[in-house]
């Protein structure tokens, strides 16, 4: 995981319908103004890799613990508060970020994998990151990552899907819905222009925060891990939060090779095929 210590961490917030609802945050979005009724809500960074400037302007918006390092492809960390930590499958993609006269020009997607946006649930938090970021191994992304051949109708990412379990105590239990990656509200081209307008335009207001400023504190980073949107839970997902001694389970799957039982039974025995799969697997500490 540490090859992704100089990327620039971002996550899209409301690109699945529902989700909000389920998590609790629709309310801190009823001002936000989108588009179309499906547009998301607006991005976060969950990780600011090698602020050059921290006592700019930007470091009257960006929280100091954002600079640190938190991925992991083996653990989720838990607070040391006691608060409700929930699992977010999704999924993450890689992009190279290229810049025209200082200003970011393009994104262009390069892989793809399993991520856990594990969030803190908590009412009244200032900003989206204030959820996101509380230290080392609070967030996952897998170590078997995709190459994406195009990002458009006919690619690779059409024919993949993604589902998550919670396996507590020995039982296993779906903790997010198995749903077509294509099911996202923004997908493909739509998506990647989308984030692009996103980036130049999003200001500090309500949960949101000016990415611009923080990504020239950041030197114009070369690379992103973008996660998409979280998928929606279960009833049991929704209802369940991290506790130690879980494992989450988050999988990619190309639905060509396998289907949903058979990924059940991958999980049930902890034995996967990394051909045909990108698979998360986080014990929780």
């Amino acid at each position: 995981m540490a090859k992704y210590k100089k990327f620039l961490g971002l996550g899209i917030a409301g690109n699945f319908a529902l989700h909000l609802d389920q998590a609790g945050e629709a309310e801190e979005f009823k001002h936000i103004l989108t588009a179309d009724e499906a547009a998301p809500k607006g991005m976060f960074p969950f990780f600011l890799p090698r602020v050059q400037n921290p006592v700019s302007k930007v470091a009257l918006h960006a929280k100091t613990i954002l600079t640190t390092y938190p991925l992991s492809a083996e653990y989720i960390k838990l607070p040391k508060e006691d608060v409700n930590v929930q699992a977010e499958p999704e999924v993450a993609i890689i992009f190279d970020l290229k810049y025209t006269a200082g200003r970011l020009s393009s994104i262009v997607p390069r892989y793809f994998g399993a991520y856990n946006d594990c969030s803190i649930r908590v009412a009244g938090a200032e900003k989206i990151s204030d959820k996101k970021n509380w230290g080392h191994e609070c967030k996952g992304f897998s170590n078997h990552i995709i190459e994406i051949d195009k990002f458009e109708a006919g690619g690779v990412m059409d024919n993949y899907s993604i589902c998550s379990f919670l396996r507590r105590d020995g039982e296993i239990k779906a903790y997010g819905e198995d749903v077509e990656l294509t099911g996202y509200s923004y997908f493909h081209e739509k998506l990647t222009d989308w984030i692009l307008n996103q980036l130049a335009i999003q200001e500090d207001f309500g949960p949101l925060e000016p990415l611009n400023e923080y990504i020239d504190a950041c030197d114009r980073p070369a690379e992103a891990i973008i996660s998409i949107g979280a998928t929606r839970y279960t009833q049991y997902g929704e209802k369940t939060f991290l506790k130690a001694g879980d494992e989450s389970i988050v999988i990619v799957y190309d639905q060509r090779k396998s289907s949903y039982e058979d990924i059940l039974e991958s999980v049930k025995a902890s034995h996967y095929d990394n051909a045909s799969m990108s698979v998360l697997a986080q014990k929780v500490i």
